[in-house]
């Protein structure tokens, strides 16, 4: 063989290797027509489980005493240090993680059932063949859209606000299936209003995190599945800097990220976990949690 023959061969198989190495950055990046989700920038679970605590900043729950079961979430899984809610109060905050947009609610006044028909969490989870659920304590009963029984808020409960969200979606906590293997894809917990610390303690939350989800987080971190925890808002004293801990298989243990994001972060996270390819309204132009998975 010639030196020139072995000269093209050389060249054409370095050309090659660049090509394919191109194409791989392209595809890891999102470029080349390739999505940034089919670059693996965040991992697909099986199931997620997202409960929402009430209006305490981040200092009042990491590190504190009071939340020992909350820091050990965080100990083993992945901590946001510098997660944020929208506005004040309350319920703005909701709407906002489930539809990437407040809807114009600014208060915590009782919403007229199914006043909006925007896109959301559920609606694009059921459009892509995919299940969602609540499970909500102290409902009265699963679908009911009554404002408040007992303990019960439907502040914190923003699925009823949208017609394209069937409200036998929303369930009882009593109904949170002992069998994790048939959650749905996606689903949030959101306790009532003792148990997420609105009325009552960091202390009272935290126990009742560790009894009625502790079993899930461990089951979680062994079955390719994912428990997230958040907070709707601070106190209104901390630049609305919440407590957010991620932790389950995909998470890498004693993880953590000072990356600023918000929920409208949290909740394009949430859509591409699931690979959907539709992203409701702010989540569009928002980013993916990165920095906390394993690889």
């Amino acid at each position: 063989m010639s030196g020139s023959s072995v000269y093209r061969r050389a060249r054409t198989a370095l050309a090659s290797a660049t090509a394919m190495a191109a194409a791989a950055v392209g595809l890891w990046t999102g470029l080349g027509g390739e999505s940034a989700h089919a670059a693996g920038a965040v991992p697909t679970p099986d199931h997620v489980v997202v409960v929402v605590f009430e209006n305490h900043s981040y200092s009042q729950v990491i590190g504190s005493s009071s939340a020992p079961y909350i820091n050990s979430l965080k100990t083993g899984g992945a901590n946001l240090s510098q997660a944020y809610a929208e506005t004040h109060p309350s319920q703005p905050n909701y709407f906002a993680l489930f539809s990437g947009s407040t809807q114009g609610i600014t208060d915590d006044s009782c919403y007229t059932p199914g006043f909006s028909s925007a896109p959301n969490l559920a609606s694009e989870l059921q459009s892509a063949g995919k299940t969602w659920a609540s499970y909500n304590e102290s409902l009265p009963s699963q679908g009911s859209t009554t404002c408040s029984s007992g303990n019960y808020a439907r502040k914190h409960n923003p699925w009823f606000g949208f017609s394209n969200v069937p409200t036998s979606t929303a369930k009882t906590f009593g109904q949170f299936p002992t069998d994790y293997t048939t959650l749905p894809d996606i689903s949030f917990v959101v306790p009532n209003l003792c148990s997420d610390m609105h009325d009552c303690s960091v202390s009272t939350g935290d126990t009742w995190l560790k009894n009625n989800l502790g079993a899930y987080a461990t089951w979680a971190k062994t079955h390719n599945s994912l428990l997230v925890v958040t907070f709707d808002e601070d106190n209104r004293l901390s630049g609305n800097r919440i407590p957010t801990v991620f932790y389950g298989q995909p998470v890498t243990p004693g993880s953590s990220t000072a990356t600023t994001y918000n929920h409208y972060d949290l909740l394009r996270t949430l859509e591409d976990l699931k690979g959907l390819t539709a992203h409701a309204g702010n989540a569009a132009s928002a980013k993916d949690i990165t920095g906390i998975w394993t690889a």
